[in-house]
């Protein structure tokens, strides 16, 4: 059995337009999602793991950029093939959202152990697009989140 933790992020990675970027898996062709990654460590601030996650899958500095926890949480049942990652007798995982705004449609460095190649797409569009229900009622909140966001500015970490 592995060791991740079962606590993970999720990143939407948009513009002022609500143009968001999704990147395709490479352990599952035509899966695509936005952002995502687990904790790798129990104390790691989960700003920070979005932070990391964002550059290590797309070459995005997110310190550059406007983060923003929505204090969104979901849970969901880890996907049995993937169960041997993690300690035994763990089926669940806790995936935290945040919104991450740019400026326009940056160049991406995807991670090609991680992703084969990436999109920036209408919101509406990119919602289509990713298998994962989570990612996608994510997606579908952007117009109301990214809104608040902007007024309100960046929400302080937990």
């Amino acid at each position: 059995m592995g060791s991740k933790i079962p606590v993970s992020v999720l990143v939407v990675i948009h513009t002022p337009d609500l143009r968001v970027l999704v990147l395709e898996r490479a352990d599952h062709p035509g899966f695509w999602q936005s952002v995502t990654g687990s904790l790798e460590r129990p104390d790691e601030p989960l700003e920070e793991t979005a932070r990391r996650e964002v550059l290590e899958e797309t070459g995005i500095d997110a310190r550059a950029h406007r983060l923003c926890d929505w204090r969104l949480e979901n849970r969901y049942e880890i996907y049995p093939h993937w169960r041997h990652r993690y300690p035994e007798g763990v089926t669940h995982n806790t995936e935290h959202v945040f919104g991450l705004l740019v400026p326009q449609a940056l160049p991406v460095r995807v991670a090609p152990r991680e992703h084969l190649r990436h999109d920036w797409l209408a919101w509406q569009e990119a919602a289509e697009r990713c298998f994962s229900w989570s990612n996608v009622q994510a997606i579908r909140e952007l117009p109301a989140r990214a809104a608040r966001c902007r007024s309100t500015g960046p929400v302080q970490p937990r």
